[in-house]
């Protein structure tokens, strides 16, 4: 089993890349392959899902995308192909919160994820992803930090308003409100 696997980004494809690690390319199903470079190196954490007639890996950026994935696909009903595009329109925290709070609504806006699904994914999870809430709001100030200053902010200018940022807010919603704080 693969924890994680760092190389170069070789390919990108509609729903994967191709990961290229001591010259053997390793194709990855990813959430957003678009998020990634062709040329730059990652270190992407993978699940290696192993069927009679398949072999396939699935990609996260980070620990908490693939912990939370891991939980998402003991889920009766959803498998990995249905359980890899939440990661792309909605964020960890965006989809811990939507389980906590029953927002049955928020699930559905998912492929393939319809009302009965989406009450089995609360009815298996509500109440045991509470150890992901410690980590969430590190990963999201981090997360804020470097999409600033890919934004061309300074560190010194979001080192100030970072404190006035909301931290239960979703990282869209924080991106947004750190703008707004940075323009003022």
């Amino acid at each position: 089993m693969y924890d994680y696997l760092i190389g170069i980004v070789t390919e990108i494809k509609f729903n994967s890349i191709v990961l290229e690690n001591n010259k053997i390319g390793y194709l990855i199903h990813v959430s957003n392959p678009f998020s990634y470079q062709e040329g730059n190196e990652y270190k992407v954490y993978v699940y290696q899902q192993i069927k009679e007639e398949d072999n396939t890996l699935f990609g996260f950026q980070n620990t908490e995308q693939k912990d939370l994935f891991l939980r998402l696909i003991a889920v009766k009903g959803l498998g990995c192909k249905m359980a890899l595009p939440m990661f792309a329109t909605g964020s960890t925290a965006g989809i811990i919160d939507a389980i906590e709070r029953e927002n049955i609504l928020y699930l559905k806006k998912f492929p393939k994820i319809g009302d009965k699904l989406a009450r089995q994914i609360i009815l298996d999870l509500k109440g045991k992803l509470s150890t992901f809430d410690n980590n969430i709001s590190d990963n999201n100030k981090e997360e804020l930090i470097e999409v600033l200053k890919g934004l061309g902010y300074k560190e010194k200018e979001i080192k100030v308003i970072m404190s006035k940022v909301d931290d239960s807010l979703t990282i869209e919603e924080q991106v947004k409100e750190a703008l707004k704080l940075l323009l003022k």
